[in-house]
């Protein structure tokens, strides 16, 4: 799913710190192989904003203090394992990053020292514990990433980050949820992906002003009724879970405009997930679907629909009334025939139907007038042995992909498809392609043998 920035932006412009001037406020010395932070840098007492990132850097020497106007400091993706103690004298850092070092837990507390820090992001510092004394006196912290550690709980004093918008959890050992994140009452955005959560407690319904929030790939069996309470929530990802269904409370979620389903034990279609009439994109690849419910056609806004790896026999006339759809994936389902009334879908741009049970090509595509990338290699399921001269109708497809298929030929109109830029064709029983093809006014790229590629260009 969609996620939101993490990490720190990228500089967007490079400075020599060599032909830095006393009054130069930002400086760009990323990735440039620095082993030290070069001293011209340190005597640049007007520098507001540095980036240092992806260097070698071991350590933060002393005269750090200098840079007392410092307000931005990147220093993710080095080799740093201590923090000297007058990193802590830069009394208006607000922005600090040392992810990707291997820091030494004992030497963090000097962290705590920067009382106007609003964000700091400790990705993949190999964390076990977070320091007490860190939590104690960063009142106006509003971001915390601690993504990629060993963590498995947080500290009581975290209660005291009461101005916390942003929490960043992912790929830790977290087995019980934080209870002490339900008392933040400003967040909005928890990930907790890729932990071991079994529960998520019911006291996360005093997170009111909670948007997002992400728990895919835990342990979770039901979710708590009162989450029906964060009323500002916009974007649930639930995926790969062991969930069976969702409390109908969540009916309530009106704002919600993006849904994780994925990798649930679901078989039906949550009957919570029909009322979300503001939903822009949906999840719901293997969920063990058989069917889908008539109130589906209620997600007139939906624009991306993920059915794939299902139990679906066919496509069910409702899904063709959903028109403002752009991306629709039915892959690995068993689905042997297309509605007449596909054609509704005037905006869909991509559309997968790799792995099914087509006894031949489903011509109800051809008149997806915006199609652009289509989707119908078989690594499963029935083979194609045609492809009709129809496809030609389809001027704006850019990408075919008709691989693991039984086609001896390709239709001369492929190569009168003015916008096609991909073929790929692979694993089929092709001995040649048509010259239509070789001679077309325009660069397609052919994959049409297993590990060789072509692009013919006039």
């Amino acid at each position: 799913m969609l996620k939101p920035e993490e990490h720190s932006p990228n500089a967007h412009h490079r400075n020599d710190p060599h032909q830095a001037t006393d009054r130069t406020f930002f400086i760009d010395a990323s990735s440039q192989s620095l082993t030290a932070i070069p001293s011209e840098i340190l005597a640049l007492k007007e520098l507001e904003e540095i980036h240092l990132e992806n260097n070698q850097i071991e350590e933060i020497p002393p005269d750090i203090q200098h840079l007392k106007n410092v307000k931005i400091l990147y220093l993710n993706k080095n080799n740093l394992r201590r923090l000297c103690p007058e990193l802590g004298t830069l009394s208006n850092l607000e922005g600090l990053d040392l992810s990707s070092n291997p820091l030494v837990t004992s030497s963090l507390p000097v962290i705590s020292c920067l009382r106007t820090l609003r964000e700091l992001r400790l990705y993949d510092t190999g964390l076990k514990d977070i320091p007490a004394v860190m939590c104690k006196t960063l009142h106006h912290l509003q971001l915390l990433g601690l993504t990629k550690n060993h963590l498995q709980s947080l500290p009581r004093e975290i209660v005291n980050q009461t101005k916390l918008r942003e929490i960043y959890l992912k790929q830790n050992e977290f087995q019980v949820f934080p209870q002490e994140l339900c008392v933040l009452y400003n967040l909005e955005i928890i990930d907790l992906d890729e932990n071991k959560v079994k529960v998520i407690p019911e006291e996360i319904g005093n997170l009111t002003r909670l948007q997002k929030f992400y728990v895919a790939y835990n342990c979770l069996s039901f979710l708590p009724e009162l989450l029906s309470q964060c009323s500002k929530l916009s974007v649930l990802d639930l995926s790969h879970n062991l969930l069976h269904s969702i409390p109908r409370t969540l009916e309530a979620l009106t704002e919600m405009t993006e849904v994780g389903l994925s990798g649930n034990r679901l078989e039906k279609v949550p009957r919570p997930v029909c009322k979300w009439t503001s939903l822009h994109l949906l999840y719901l690849r293997d969920t063990r679907l058989h069917a889908l419910r008539r109130s589906l056609k209620r997600l007139v806004n939906l624009r991306y629909l993920d059915l794939s790896q299902n139990h679906l026999d066919q496509v069910p006339p409702l899904l063709c009334t959903l028109k403002n759809l752009e991306i629709l994936a039915l892959d690995d389902n068993k689905i042997g025939q297309l509605p007449s009334e596909l054609s509704a879908l005037s905006k869909l741009k991509i559309l997968g139907l790799t792995g099914n049970e087509f006894a031949s090509f489903p011509e109800e595509v051809f008149a997806l007038e915006s199609l652009e990338k289509l989707y119908i290699g078989q690594d499963q399921g029935s083979k194609l042995t045609c492809v009709p001269e129809n496809i030609g109708k389809l001027q704006n497809l850019k990408e075919l992909y008709i691989e693991n298929n039984h086609l001896e030929y390709l239709p001369e109109s492929l190569g009168s498809m003015p916008n096609l830029e991909v073929l790929d064709c692979r694993h089929n029983l092709l001995k040649q392609l048509p010259d239509t093809i070789c001679q077309a006014q325009a660069s397609v790229m052919v994959a049409w043998t297993h590990g060789m590629e072509r692009t013919w260009e006039i």
